[in-house]
Parts: structure tokens; C-alpha cells; sequence
């Protein structure tokens, strides 16, 4: 008799806990829909981020570091990470939960100073692919990555230097195709440029043009410190930078922000990237740094200054773990800055996208040189501006039929005479 009241009311205990018990949620992903951010609740996502690259290598596989870094970053207000270099071969489960288990979400460089696109010597080639692919793969079993970038930077000096640009579109293109290959969620893959008026507005629509949605970035993010000190939306060039976006198609964001000179670092330009004046059309920020180093760009300090040869993990004699202590009063500042603007933007259920994808640039005579929507270098090839200069030397017929691997066809030159507009650079097979 006894044994069978247990028969009975044992599933029913069971039935009755398993009752009680709420299902996990899963944490909110991030995609890109026309020009805005959404979770995949449908509220509209503005990032509040710092960069976070404790050593060179990869800072997202100490898990005990991770979880103290995280815990402050909470009372920061931060919602975001940029880390610009790691190991796909790591285990980076600890630090993703720990990130994750505080409503901090990830931005991940795929490049690093091996694979990185150069402008001086551009090309994309598979050594490249590969490790950008390896990534991507590591880190989209992750639901709070939000995003990765294929470069940072690549284009920082002269316009008509300007034929870099295609590159960092095929790797676009390529990783895009990969992802989807695969069947990943649509993680978005993007682009951080270097704040230079020359380049900004162009490269900007470049990097979003087109009639391949495949060859276009998901989001496009700068690099700014024009907010130095004490001055002002319209001072500080800050409206210009509106002004360029402002019929922008895709996700704008501020992926590096944060003058150190002068000192207190104010970050005052928070309130308007995240304010009225901006957040209807960019996404958030990004501020530079979150441990301070010789740089002097730090947010918090993991203690003194050591002897480094005595501390070889103590790059430049900067401690790499430990405690966050907060440098005062920037940490302050930011953290007030930040506790006052949350913009709620609109519901993916109302929203639409409208803009459209802008015109693709034009070449211009001694600036941008890549004129309109031109065919894509392929995977394996490089730049060989010096066949492109002696090409245009002797006439504009050659580049076309005598380059090896021509991989852009219809690129053209300008600045050159009118008889040598028509000039195409030539590419060679990189083996």
C-alpha cells in the first residue's frame, strides 16, 4: 500500500515542480534592419560601449578577469564591448556568459596585424579569409555578439590612395556570403573608418552603394575625436557628421570616441550621439579605453605602475588584471553621462525601412579614385599599383587586356589626362 501511494505521487510531485518552473530567455540577438538596430524582442538598440583589448592577443579567455571587468562595467552603464584581436582557438565561454549575464554584448574585430587589409599593399587573400571565417565561426554560437567588423582604419591618408577601398568590400562581400553559406543568423558585418574629412562622407556611401545587397556593409562605424574639451554639437563638427548621415541607409555608429587632451576627459559629446540631436540616426558609441595604459586613455586602473622586467605581464609596466579601479573623474563623468540617456528609438513592428541605398561615388580628379559600382577584386588578388602607373604611362587599352587577374574591369583613374580616364588597374594573382 505504501509503496504504491509513492507510484502515485511521485509524477505527481514531478508534474507539479516542472509546473513551477519558468523557462530560461534567451538572450536578445542583435540585427541590422535598414538603418537601425533591433533586438529580436523588437525594441531598437543603442550601444553604450568601451573598448576592451587587456593585452594583445585576446582578452576574452580569462574568465575570472571577465567576470570582475563585467561587474564593473554594469555600474559603468555599459551595454557593449569592442575587442579588437582574438584567438579563435580559445575557450571564450566563461567570458561570453559573464558578459552576457549583464546585458553586455560583443563587437569583434575579425582582422588582426597578420590578416589586416592594408592600404598600402592592398589585397584580399584566402590566409585572410580563412582566419576572418574562424572567427565568425567561434563566435556566432554566442547570442550576445552583435556584431564584427572586416577593418579598422584601413583607409587613414590620401584620397586618391583611395583603391583600398574594394578590398575591404570583398571581404565584406566574402564573409557575408560565408555567413550565410553556413546558415548563421545574420550576424552584421561591418566596417570602422578613421575620422579623415577627405575620405569620411565618400568612403561612407561607398562601403553602403550598390545593387548587390551581398557587396554592401550591414553597418558602417567611425573612429571621432573631434570633441575634445569644452565645446559643442555644432562646434565640435558633430552636426557635419549628422549632416553626412542623415539619409544614411544603414546602422551609423561611433565605434572609437574620447578625447584625453584636455584633461578631465568631460565626454560631453555623449549627450548628443545618444540625444536628440543624433540618436534618430546613429546607434550608439563606443568609448576608448577600458584599462589605462600609456596611452592614457583608461577608464579604470588594475593598480600602479610596475617595473616591467620584473612583471613581464605587465605590458609597459601597466598591470593587465586584477581589480577595476576606476580613474577619477573620467569613469565618473561618463557613467553620469550615461545614467541620464537612454533613447527608446521605435519597435521593429513600426518601423520600415525608406532610405535608400546611396549613389555609388564617383572617381574625382586627385581624390577618390574608384569611379561607381565597379566589379569587386576577387579572392587572391592584390593591387599592383605599380602595373597600374606604368600601364596608364603607355595607354589605356593595356591595363584591361594585359592584367593578370583583372579583378576590377571597369575601375577607373582619376587626375590623369582626358585621354587616359578610361585607364583600368591591373591586378595580379596573389599565390
Amino acid at each position: 500500500m505504501f509503496t504504491k501511494a509513492i507510484s502515485v505521487a511521485v509524477p505527481a510531485f514531478l508534474a507539479l515542480l516542472i509546473s513551477n518552473i519558468s523557462p530560461v530567455a534567451a538572450f536578445p540577438k542583435i540585427s541590422a534592419v535598414g538603418n537601425k538596430f533591433f533586438t529580436d524582442e523588437g525594441k531598437q538598440f543603442y550601444i553604450k560601449g568601451v573598448a576592451y583589448q587587456l593585452i594583445s592577443e585576446d582578452p576574452l579567455i580569462n574568465t575570472d578577469q571577465c567576470k570582475r571587468d563585467a561587474k564593473q562595467m554594469q555600474d559603468l552603464g555599459a551595454n557593449a564591448i569592442r575587442v579588437y584581436h582574438v584567438d579563435p582557438t580559445g575557450d571564450h565561454s566563461g567570458c561570453m556568459k559573464a558578459f552576457e549575464d549583464v546585458g553586455i554584448y560583443l563587437f569583434v574585430d575579425l582582422d588582426d596585424f597578420e590578416t589586416q587589409i592594408e592600404q598600402a599593399t592592398p589585397s584580399w587573400n584566402e590566409t585572410s579569409f580563412k582566419a576572418f571565417s574562424a572567427i565568425l565561426d567561434e563566435f556566432v554560437k554566442y547570442d550576445n555578439t552583435a556584431g564584427v567588423f572586416v577593418g579598422n582604419e584601413v583607409l587613414t591618408f590620401a584620397a586618391n590612395k583611395s583603391d583600398a577601398a574594394p578590398y575591404v568590400k570583398a571581404a565584406i562581400r566574402d564573409i557575408k556570403t560565408y555567413r550565410d553559406s553556413k546558415k548563421y543568423r545574420h550576424i552584421p558585418v561591418g566596417y570602422s573608418a578613421a575620422d579623415i574629412p577627405e575620405l569620411r562622407p565618400v568612403l561612407q556611401n561607398y562601403l553602403a552603394c550598390g545593387s548587390k545587397a551581398i557587396e554592401s556593409a550591414d553597418f558602417f562605424a567611425l573612429n571621432v575625436y573631434e570633441w575634445c574639451g569644452k565645446s559643442s554639437y555644432k562646434g565640435s563638427g558633430y552636426a557635419d557628421l549628422q549632416k553626412n548621415a542623415s539619409d544614411y541607409n544603414i546602422p551609423l555608429f561611433v565605434s572609437e570616441t574620447g578625447c584625453r587632451i584636455p584633461k578631465p576627459r568631460t565626454f560631453d559629446d555623449q549627450d548628443a550621439i545618444l540625444g536628440p540631436d543624433m540618436a534618430d540616426t546613429w546607434s550608439g558609441t563606443i568609448v576608448y579605453e577600458w584599462i589605462a595604459e600609456e596611452n592614457d586613455y583608461g577608464l579604470i586602473s588594475y593598480g600602479p605602475k610596475v617595473d616591467p622586467e620584473k612583471n613581464p605581464e605587465a605590458l609597459d609596466g601597466f598591470p593587465r588584471s586584477g581589480t577595476p579601479t576606476p580613474v577619477a573623474p573620467d569613469y565618473t563623468n561618463l557613467k553620469k553621462h550615461w545614467a541620464t540617456l537612454s533613447p527608446t528609438g521605435v519597435k521593429s513592428s513600426e518601423y520600415t525601412p525608406s532610405k535608400k541605398a546611396p549613389t555609388c561615388p564617383s572617381a574625382t580628379v586627385n581624390g577618390w579614385v574608384v569611379n561607381g559600382d565597379v566589379p569587386l577584386p576577387t579572392l587572391g588578388q592584390v593591387l599592383n599599383r605599380a602595373t597600374a602607373t606604368a600601364t596608364a604611362t603607355n595607354s589605356a587599352a593595356t591595363a584591361s587586356a594585359t592584367g593578370k587577374g583583372a579583378a576590377t574591369g571597369g575601375r577607373e583613374i582619376a587626375g590623369m589626362g582626358v585621354g587616359l580616364v578610361g585607364v583600368m588597374l591591373g591586378f595580379v594573382v596573389w599565390l
